[in-house]
C-alpha cells in the first residue's frame, strides 16, 4: 500500500481529542505510556533541543518539557497540532516549546542536517508512512546530531494479534494470512477499517533502524505482561506501591528479547554514529 499523507492527516483530524485520551483511557494504556516515558527519561537530557515527530495532542511533549528539554513539535494533522498547543498551555509548559510545524516525517527539509540533540518519533509515524518508512528514518537520522539518540515506537504485528485475538479470529482466514504476510492493515483488506498502518515484526523493526545506520541501543515492547489485562488491573492501579512494582516489572519484561513483540507497540532506540 502506498503512503497517503492526506488520508493519515484526515484520520487524526477526525480522531481529535481521542488521541489525548488514548494513553490514559485504562490501566493498560497507562502502562504503555509509562514504558514510553521510561525511555524518554533514560535518553533525553535537560537543555536538549528535541525534535518531536508526530507529536499528536501533547502527552509526550509535556513529558519532554518536564525533563527540561526544548521540543520542536511536528505533526501531519492540523487538528492535532492545535490540540498540542492547547494541552501544553493548560499544563503550563508552552514556554518550553520552541516551535510547531505542520510537517511530514518523510520530508523534513525545513530542518538543517544535524540540528537536534535527540529525535522522538513516538505514536507510530513509521507505521503510518507504509512503504516510505526507510525515507522517514533517514530524515530523522539526517536532522539528528552525531551521537544523538533517536527514539521510535511502531505498531507490532504479533503483539496486535495477541491483544486483538478475538477480533482477529472473527476475520476470514485468507484476510488474516494476507495481513500477517505483509504487515499492512488496510481498508482494502478490512472494509470499513479506518486505522490503516503497517505492523512490524521485531526483526523487521531492528533491520529498519540498523539499515539506516543507527546503532541499536534498546528494543522494547510497550506492554507485555499487561497486554489484554485492562479489566483486571483496577485493584493494582488503586495501590500506589503495587502499581509502581508492576511498572518496574513491565519495563524489565518488555526489554527481554523474547518479549519485544508482546504488546501492540514496540519501542526502538538508535544512536547516530559519531559525536
Amino acid at each position: 500500500m502506498e503512503y497517503d499523507r492526506s488520508a493519515v492527516a484526515a484520520y487524526f483530524d477526525e480522531f481529535a481529542e481521542r488521541e489525548w485520551d488514548r494513553l490514559v483511557k485504562d490501566a493498560e494504556a497507562e502502562v504503555n505510556f509509562a514504558v514510553h516515558v521510561h525511555y524518554l527519561r533514560r535518553y533525553v537530557q535537560p537543555g536538549w533541543r528535541v525534535l518531536e515527530v508526530g507529536a499528536g495532542a501533547g502527552r509526550f511533549t509535556i513529558e519532554l518539557a518536564r525533563l527540561g528539554a526544548r521540543p520542536v513539535v511536528t505533526d501531519v494533522s492540523p487538528v492535532q497540532l492545535e490540540l498540542n498547543r492547547s494541552k501544553v498551555i493548560a499544563a503550563g509548559f508552552e514556554a518550553c516549546v520552541e516551535k510547531r510545524h505542520l510537517l511530514d516525517v518523510v520530508d523534513m527539509t525545513v530542518f538543517a542536517e544535524s540540528s537536534f540533540d535527540a529525535v522522538v518519533c513516538y505514536g507510530g509515524p513509521l507505521s503510518y508512512v507504509m512503504g516510505r518508512r526507510s525515507d522517514a528514518v533517514r530524515e530523522c537520522v539526517r536532522v539528528a546530531n552525531p551521537g544523538s539518540p533517536l527514539l521510535f515506537s511502531v505498531m507490532s504485528l504479533w503483539g496486535s494479534v495477541h491483544k486483538g485475538l478475538t477480533f482477529v479470529l472473527a476475520v476470514p482466514r485468507e484476510t488474516n494470512e494476507a495481513i500477517i504476510a505483509s504487515g499492512d492493515v488496510t481498508a482494502a483488506a478490512l472494509p470499513g477499517h479506518k486505522h490503516c498502518c503497517h505492523a512490524f515484526r521485531g526483526t523487521e523493526f531492528r533491520e529498519l533502524l540498523a539499515g539506516s545506520g543507527l546503532r541499536i541501543d534498546a528494543l522494547s515492547a510497550a506492554t507485555c505482561l499487561t497486554t489484554g489485562w485492562s479489566d483486571r488491573l483496577a485493584g493494582v492501579r488503586s495501590d500506589d506501591a503495587r502499581w509502581a512494582e508492576l511498572i518496574e516489572m513491565e519495563i524489565a519484561a518488555c526489554a527481554e528479547p523474547g518479549c519485544v513483540e508482546g504488546g501492540p507497540h514496540m519501542i526502538g532506540v538508535g544512536i547516530k554514529p559519531g559525536g
